[in-house]
């Protein structure tokens, strides 16, 4: 066992044996196609990604789409952030209060269906404050991972050993003050890797808001779909496309993590 576990951990056994998971899964895809009578269009696929005119590089309705998601879940994400931050500080203020509201928000947000709680925003409470499409989806997300975040600031305040509160107060810090100064920059580092994964989780839930037809990735994806049929190259392109982006994201993070963590 500890032979086979050897040999599949040499690089190029392992990118082979990757390469080949990959060929199957296209081939069977293909295969399946193929007996389904699909015609394949490919060539269609790239004026929907960017066309050069003789004005220049002008993006397709993909990238376009895709610039949508990207500020959409930007938007959400700061905001879910700075409610985590705000949910996560009244559950660890010692108030009573505090703490009973950040636990009813937690449970009723985290046991309500992302799907559920988009329709409450948009259909319930989009006519009562005026919300558009836009501002409900942003909304949704933001209230929806907001929980997930809190958790994740908890947690990562927790990791801090009491030793640095004691010592921050036998030098006089408030707690304000042990929370800036000590605790949170040690805290990053516990932080960095889950926000991360919350942050392509967000990502990938935000094309849920497709439902209520928010222009963005999906809806653009669905919308080629209606026009083309071309099903398959348009759900594949879009999958990668979201691969890309979350891949990206990834990289970028754990370049952070370094610097936050240098050995």
């Amino acid at each position: 066992m500890r032979r086979l576990r050897r040999i599949l951990n040499v690089p190029v056994v392992a990118v082979a044996l990757y390469g080949a998971i990959m060929a199957g899964i296209v081939w069977a895809s293909y295969a399946g196609a193929q007996k389904m009578g699909y015609n394949w269009q490919w060539y269609r696929v790239p004026k929907y990604i960017y066309t050069l005119t003789d004005d220049g590089f002008q993006p397709g309705e993909i990238l376009i789409g895709l610039w949508a998601s990207i500020r959409l879940s930007a938007a959400a994400f700061v905001l879910a952030t700075l409610l985590g931050a705000a949910v996560a500080i009244l559950r660890m203020s010692g108030l009573i209060v505090g703490k009973g509201v950040s636990v009813i928000y937690l449970e009723l947000i985290r046991n309500i269906p992302l799907l559920v709680l988009l329709y409450l925003f948009y259909y319930v409470l989009g006519p009562i404050f005026g919300l558009t499409r836009w501002s409900a989806a942003i909304l949704t997300l933001a209230v929806f991972h907001s929980a997930l975040i809190s958790e994740i600031f908890r947690a990562g305040i927790n990791s801090v050993a009491s030793g640095q509160w004691e010592a921050a107060d036998a030098i006089g810090m408030s707690r304000a003050q042990a929370l800036r100064y000590i605790i949170i920059p040690q805290s990053v580092r516990f932080m960095l890797p889950p926000l991360t994964g919350e942050a392509v989780h967000l990502i990938k839930s935000s094309a849920i808001v497709s439902v209520i037809a928010v222009a963005e990735l999906t809806t653009v994806g669905r919308n080629i779909i209606a026009d083309t049929y071309m099903s398959f190259e348009i759900w594949f392109t879009v999958a990668a496309v979201y691969l890309a982006l979350t891949l990206v994201l990834s990289f970028g993070v754990s370049a952070l993590e370094r610097r936050f963590n240098p050995n």
